[in-house]
């Protein structure tokens, strides 16, 4: 089960209390700093605030609502836009604290609650009652459905999308302001040959929402951009209405809501948007980046104000993350600073491989916390849910409880119950569970028939090899057959549990297609870790005891933890994360092509996303911050090779990181291998003549040369492939492949 984090909306500097109201007003100038308080005492014409992360935005938008009111503005002429109805409530609860109770009667809300209101005010301009019925995005799901249903779209031989992807794939076309087909290019290529049939879908949903009252939520936004920009006369009553606008997380808006701000400020320009371009991650949502970097040509005259003191991180964090975001191509310059004193340089963690990831990291919680910090003030972040998967096993083996956000838990994903299904039948034919969901995954076998082939296996006293002679018809006949294939196959002695893992996924892979066709492509990539996972073990009933006897969401045991651990260690994509903030911060997995992502490397715009999303993690640590990649990988496809570290990581001066070497991280080696100094492999265009000079050395890693490498040591090549990779049996840590582009390898004379 996936879980939305509360966004913390409270950023208050420790050093600025709430400073109430009295005879003698608010004493701004104690309760802000300089760069808050010139955008709390900026009242008229537009204003761009970039609030950097920890810098306190929240609180200027409170004391700018408390300002303009005790200024004497009617507090029905200021609008405060936000991204959840919430965050308003608090911000004007707040504003009502430190003045008066008159700041409840500012407006504050969402874009779709605005619109609600608006819209049904308007209603007769768009041919709609006042009463018009919104639908959320179930019902948008079945409307869709019934539509599809009489278009005869629902045949299974077609593979249409199911109605929740249709929803979506509409909202995204709404909200990026894109068609139907460039959706599908983007995010679901694999649908492509339907897209004729989902425009004309479209046009039918469409129609069929104007005829029946009815509205989703892309539709508010929608309609009354289109009313304000068809009907000048009511863009100027509304304008008039809304004297005073500010909007939060600008960085955060989409096309549609940027025109609508443009278009209810036509009278006046008295807009301040808040928010923080090195924080705009959302644009697989609909959020435009360049809203917030084009504001001021929207606006002419903006005043720019930029908060950099930051009341969360130490400056050793802070400085790291400056220097990280430097490298943007297109940004609000910036330089995050605190007054907080003391602090340590973050730790740079190269470690052999995920394995060694997860054991490094489950040894500094345990030092974390038997040195004072709760497991509530750690925080493991990661680019995708699927990098936590090989971390989740060892935690839970290390008994320590965790929560995780964004993302499936290993366990919780069909596609990886299915395939542990089929090795569980291999270890315990007796599995009737286990039977039960593998057969019916098999084209034409429903309930009925599946319960008399569970009953005939267990006449027969569950032998896989008699599941072959089951009297079965003609529609299952082949169905059944590759399945005692494919048991069989797996049953093989002297299997390793990655060689049956292979042979399954062969057999699984059609079916995953076939049933869960609207999301394939992102389960296959589970699938490839839960293959990286098995790569680990020698036995299948030792794997299958720390996935399914001690499955990773079942947590730490209580008997395991004492009373005062019952808190527990956050795991978290990093989108979920933001906003929040840890004593110390992990981040994962920092590898070319999992951080950025692969998918990401196709345009600039998206590198460019990503390097925002890893500011933002760097930004959620207060005190501690960890940063690891594995230097080898494992892959279904190559084996184990190596792995780049991200771009981001060699964008850091070293001396950003702390030199000091960590104490009690023994890896595979045998020996203390994490240093804050470890050498970084090169990436393609470092270094170039090393790297070349290194590639024209083949003669000299025939099989037999001896070898070093910085952090598996010393071994021997066993042997050369295609001259660009090598097989090395290293002396601690055994057989690894290395690609010599990206190695550090070197012969020992």
């Amino acid at each position: 089960m996936s879980y939305e984090l509360q966004i913390n909306t409270e950023i208050i500097p420790p050093s600025h209390p709430l400073e109430k109201g009295g005879k003698g007003g608010i004493d701004y100038e104690k309760a802000l700093n300089p760069q808050q308080l010139e955008a709390v005492c900026m009242l008229t014409g537009p204003a761009l605030v970039i609030a950097g992360a920890g810098s306190g935005k929240t609180r200027t938008l409170v004391y700018r609502v408390a300002r303009l009111v005790e200024k004497g503005i009617p507090p029905q002429s200021i609008l405060l836009l936000t991204f959840t109805c919430r965050a308003a409530r608090e911000m004007l609860q707040r504003a009502s604290l430190i003045l008066s109770d008159t700041c409840q009667q500012v407006r504050g809300g969402t874009f779709h609650s605005l619109a609600n209101q608006m819209l049904r005010k308007f209603s007769h301009h768009i041919g709609f009652s006042p009463s018009f019925t919104i639908l959320d995005r179930s019902d948008s799901a079945d409307a869709i459905n019934l539509l599809r249903l009489s278009l005869g779209l629902d045949e299974k031989a077609r593979r249409f999308p199911k109605k929740d992807t249709i929803a979506e794939i509409f909202s995204k076309a709404v909200n990026k302001a894109i068609t139907i087909e460039q959706v599908l290019e983007e995010e679901f290529l694999h649908f492509m040959e339907h897209s004729e049939a989902l425009k004309k879908l479209y046009l039918l949903y469409t129609e069929y929402k104007n005829s029946h009252q009815l509205m989703d939520y892309d539709d508010l936004l929608v309609k009354w951009k289109n009313l304000l920009e068809e009907r000048p006369d009511i863009s100027d009553q509304v304008s008039r209405r809304f004297q005073y606008i500010m909007v939060d997380e600008y960085q955060d808006t989409n096309r549609l809501q940027a025109d609508i701000v443009r278009l209810m400020a036509a009278t006046h320009n008295n807009v301040m948007v808040v928010g923080d371009d090195s924080q705009s991650i959302y644009s697989f949502r609909g959020a435009n980046f360049k809203n917030i970097m084009d504001f001021p040509n929207h606006f002419p005259g903006t005043r720019i104000i930029t908060l950099e003191e930051n009341y969360r991180s130490t400056q050793q964090i802070l400085s790291l993350a400056n220097s990280l975001i430097a490298k943007a191509r297109e940004k609000y310059t910036k330089c995050l600073f605190t007054r907080r004193p003391g602090g340590v340089s973050a730790r740079l963690a190269p470690v052999p491989d995920e394995n060694a990831q997860s054991r490094f990291i489950c040894e500094r919680i345990l030092s974390l916390r038997r040195n004072g910090v709760p497991l509530s003030g750690i925080a493991v972040l990661f680019r995708a849910g699927f990098h936590s998967f090989n971390l989740e096993l060892e935690l839970t083996k290390a008994g320590i409880s965790f929560v995780k956000y964004g993302g499936l838990k290993l366990m919780e994903a069909a596609h990886i119950k299915d395939v542990l299904a089929h090795l569980r039948v291999v270890v315990n034919p007796c599995d009737l569970l286990s039977w039960h969901r593998i057969l019916l995954l098999i084209n034409n076998i429903g309930h009925k028939t599946c319960q008399r082939i569970m009953d005939w296996l267990r006449d027969t006293g569950f032998s896989l090899s008699r599941l072959g002679e089951y009297p079965i018809g003609p529609r299952i006949e082949e169905g059944l057959a590759d399945l005692c294939k494919v048991l069989e196959a797996i049953s093989t002695p002297g299997l390793k549990p990655q060689e049956r893992l292979e042979r399954l996924t062969a057999y699984y892979e059609p079916i995953l297609r076939r049933i869960y066709y609207d999301d394939y492509p992102k389960r296959l990539k589970d699938l490839e870790q839960l293959a990286v996972i098995t790569n680990n073990y020698e036995s299948l009933e030792a794997l299958l005891a720390d996935m399914v006897l001690e499955p990773p969401e079942a947590g730490a045991s209580d008997a395991a933890m004492s009373d005062r651990d019952t808190e527990r260690l956050t795991l978290s994509t990093i989108h979920s994360a933001k906003g929040l903030e840890w004593h110390t911060v992990f981040i994962i997995s920092l590898a070319e092509g999992r951080f950025p992502s692969s998918y990401a490397c196709e345009s600039d715009e998206a590198i460019e996303e990503e390097r925002r999303l890893m500011y933002v993690a760097v930004t959620r640590a207060k005190e501690t911050l960890f940063l690891s990649y594995p230097v080898s990988t494992y892959t279904p496809k190559d084996g184990r090779i190596m792995a780049r570290p991200s771009r981001f990581i060699n964008d850091i001066p070293r001396s950003m990181f702390e030199s000091r070497e960590e104490t009690g991280t023994s890896f595979a080696t045998g020996r203390d291998s994490y240093t804050g100094t470890e050498q970084i492999p090169s990436q393609p265009g470092r270094d170039e003549e090393d790297e070349a000079g290194l590639k024209t050395k083949d003669g000299m890693l025939q099989a037999g040369a001896h070898v070093h490498h910085t952090i598996f040591g010393t071994g021997r090549v066993r042997q050369v492939l295609d001259g660009q990779k090598v097989v090395v049996h290293f002396d601690g840590t055994g057989l690894k492949t290395l690609h010599l582009g990206y190695t550090t390898l070197s012969v020992v004379r």
